[in-house]
């Protein structure tokens, strides 16, 4: 077996934590520390689950493991400086890494990417794969380079399904071992000196944040893109999006059927109907925001 790594582990929950954690020690490497970004970028405001996350994490974090709260990409520097690491991973962080902390690690670092790269580059590769209705989403581990998701690919793997009714846990459950199996290869790849294989520019996609447009729905859309909007939404834990007018009524839509389900049947755009099994009605100030859009035709 090859010489033990000094592993830096970059993420944002628990899950994602322990399963790095449990790949490096498969491997035989030592993760060395702990960082755990509380922003979606470097110096900004606090997420407002912060403190939730921070305390899930600390149920995971081994005994004796340093965890580190970085509020920006200069400290987060210093830290992982002071830590020798010869690897870094990364899964789940927002910040754009810039060369002089990818050059700290002896190894340089390693990003989990939960899609088939160069498909769904940027920070929402998941959001995308749900709300483009993708029967299955992949994960990939790069070598991070100066641009978001471009680096070479040491290890990829296809298959993980996503349930009609997903959430955050049911897809851990199915993810992470896929995660720590493509994780562990890819140690081992990068141990050895593997450069990767170069990803395929010409075949890449986006998968950047939701618009704002997203969270209103609109009824000349397909029934499958509604309910695929809706499942998003809903995975994404949005507490009152997205909006829809039914009649004179806004409504916050949390839960569609394709098929004959108990609840308000619409025919949407595409002549298809389409059954809303779970909604709250929604305050004046929100029924404002989706001002313009016409309501469904209910049958």
């Amino acid at each position: 077996m090859s010489t033990a790594l000094r592993i830096g582990v970059i993420s944002s929950g628990p899950a994602e934590f322990s399963t790095i954690h449990a790949a490096c020690t498969d491997a035989g490497h030592l993760p060395v520390a702990y960082f755990y970004g509380r922003s979606l970028r470097s110096g900004g405001p606090i997420l407002g689950d912060a403190g939730e996350t921070m305390a899930a994490i600390l149920d995971a974090v081994p005994s004796g493991m340093d965890l580190m709260l970085p509020g920006g990409v200069k400290g987060l520097g210093l830290m992982l400086e002071s830590y020798r690491p010869d690897l870094l991973v990364v899964f789940g962080f927002a910040w754009k890494l810039p060369p002089s902390v990818l050059a700290i690690p002896r190894l340089g670092a390693l990003n989990i990417h939960v899609s088939m790269l160069p498909k769904y580059r940027g920070p929402a590769p998941l959001l995308w794969a749900i709300r483009n209705g993708d029967p299955t989403g992949g994960v990939s581990v790069h070598r991070m380079d100066d641009d978001f998701d471009t680096g070479n690919v040491l290890a990829q793997q296809d298959g993980i399904p996503l349930a009609d009714d997903i959430d955050w846990a049911s897809y851990c459950t199915k993810a992470m071992p896929v995660v720590r199996d493509v994780l562990r290869t890819s140690l081992d790849r990068a141990a050895a000196g593997h450069a990767g294989e170069p990803q395929n520019d010409a075949a890449a996609s986006y998968a950047g944040f939701m618009e704002a447009e997203f969270s209103v729905i609109h009824w000349s859309d397909s029934a499958r893109t509604i309910h695929d909007q809706v499942r998003t939404h809903r995975f994404m834990r949005s507490p009152d999006r997205p909006l829809a007018q039914v009649g004179d009524t806004w409504l916050q839509v949390k839960r569609t059927s394709l098929e004959p389900a108990d609840g308000l049947r619409v025919t949407c755009g595409d002549g298809k109907p389409l059954w809303i099994t779970e909604s709250e009605r929604n305050t004046e100030s929100e029924r404002n925001k989706g001002e313009g859009v016409r309501g469904p035709h209910r049958t």
